[in-house]
């Protein structure tokens, strides 16, 4: 151990005098799959630490890394395809593994979660992988004869759960870009089944876990469980050489796990999708089999700690997505909150700057709803859906958009997520709504002085 883990590691003993290992699970999100692996850790006899923006802080002492909570080990479980600011996250998992070991490491998550990256990479080693076509313009993309005839499947590079994916015919218009991510195009793989299928493969360690055959829902070619598919277990109907190619391509990408997709055509196996942060839900309705024992047990003896496989096997029965001991606050806290006005001092952030302004609170409105012209100054955004509300229109009902903000009152930050509406004929530029009141008590005498 490098002796800047040393001097931060906290450490305690179990009854036979041996080392509790700290286990950090890196999740701003929360998942199932996080709470189950902080609570197989646990249940393995050693400290689970929740790693999220909420608790999380690092700095350089002296020229020495510093980190709290500080941890042995980091288990990656980082949403990137999903997240606003993927490197900005995936830069938290550089600086720990900077002083401790990380599992899933960033570069191999950076290779797998672009999909034609990784299927590049793939090929490169002789893993085989559907035929693919890659370009960065409308005319590039169109002149595509690189594929061979058929439909194919026009995808975002960067994505999961099977969103914005859809199968075009083989010469049909397409876009190089979809809700601002690079899309590619990948040879359709038939199943050749009247009820299309593909198989999902849960590697960690070099060993299957467990696998699943995952079944389109009616009228539907995806198979993604998050769109209503169906699951069976395959674990041990799963032949040796989609066995051997799931633990090759996890290998490839230098992934310690992942659940890998794969499709049998022609008689050939080939792999679809590698998965950094596959769910578990699917896999354990499957086969009865959690990976999250597994995971935790990985990442206990990566940092020198010692597991009872017995133990591991016997904790893989069950999926406890319980909230872990010692979790931290996700989102608004009741218990935290006190007393604010009918109007109240507030600071309001987004990707630019900060402003300070007066809010109303509104205990009737849903949600907190900020000006268009502060929404611009601050760089609120993007805009990460719309809200239709009634209004006095002809139509009666108008939609707004809805941007994420950070928001501090009562000397508490949250992230928000506000719509965005013309209040320049109103007196405050910010109203609270329910989402950030709750738990606070509202006296309407209160106010504060708006000089």
């Amino acid at each position: 151990m490098d002796a800047t883990r040393e001097g931060d590691r906290s450490t305690s003993g179990d009854a036979n005098g041996e080392t509790s290992v700290r286990v950090g699970v890196l999740s701003f999100h929360e998942s199932k799959e996080t709470k189950a692996i902080c609570n197989a850790v646990r249940a393995l006899g050693h400290d689970p630490v929740w790693l999220h923006e909420g608790n999380t802080r690092s700095w350089l002492d002296g020229g020495t890394p510093r980190f709290e909570p500080a941890v042995d080990v980091v288990a990656n479980r980082l949403l990137a395809t999903k997240a606003l600011r993927p490197l900005d996250d995936l830069g938290v998992a550089t600086s720990y593994a900077a002083v401790c070991p990380v599992l899933n490491p960033v570069d191999a998550v950076i290779r797998a979660m672009h999909k034609y990256g990784a299927a590049a990479t793939l090929a490169a080693a002789g893993v085989s992988v559907p035929d693919a076509f890659l370009a960065f313009t409308h005319q590039a993309i169109a002149d595509r004869d690189h594929l061979v005839d058929g439909p194919v499947v026009h995808k975002p590079a960067i994505g999961t759960g099977g969103d914005r994916i859809a199968i075009v015919g083989g010469d049909g218009p397409v876009s190089p870009r979809v809700a601002r991510r690079l899309t590619f195009l990948q040879a359709f793989l038939d199943s050749g089944t009247d009820r299309p299928f593909d198989v999902r493969v849960y590697v960690v360690d070099d060993e299957v876990v467990g696998a699943m055959k995952r079944y389109a829902p009616a009228d539907e070619w995806r198979t993604n469980v998050a769109l209503g598919g169906t699951v069976e277990d395959f674990t041990a109907e799963l032949p040796s050489e989609a066995a051997q190619l799931s633990r090759r391509a996890t290998d490839v990408l230098g992934l310690d796990y992942a659940g890998v997709d794969l499709m049998c055509h022609a008689g050939t196996w080939y792999v679809l999708e590698v998965n950094v942060t596959a769910g578990f839900k699917g896999l354990f309705a499957a086969t009865g089999t959690s990976p999250a024992p597994h995971i935790a047990g990985l990442a206990i003896e990566r940092a020198g700690g010692r597991v009872d496989a017995e133990r591991v096997a016997s904790l893989t029965t069950e999926l406890d997505d319980s909230i872990p001991e010692g979790a931290p606050v996700i989102g608004s806290d009741a218990s935290a909150k006190g007393t604010v006005g009918y109007t109240e001092r507030v600071a309001v952030g987004g990707e630019d700057r900060i402003e300070e302004t007066v809010a109303k609170s509104d205990t009737g409105a849903t949600r907190t709803s900020i000006d268009t012209e502060l929404a611009a100054r601050i760089g609120a955004g993007p805009i990460v859906d719309t809200v239709t509300v009634r209004s006095g229109t002809r139509t009666g009902r108008r939609k707004r958009p809805l941007v994420e903000i950070d928001l501090e009152l009562a000397d508490r930050w949250d992230r928000v997520t506000a719509s965005v509406e013309d209040r320049s004929h109103l007196n405050y530029p910010v109203l609270l709504g329910r989402d950030v009141l709750r738990g606070h008590r509202v006296d309407i005498e209160r106010r504060v002085s708006e000089e």
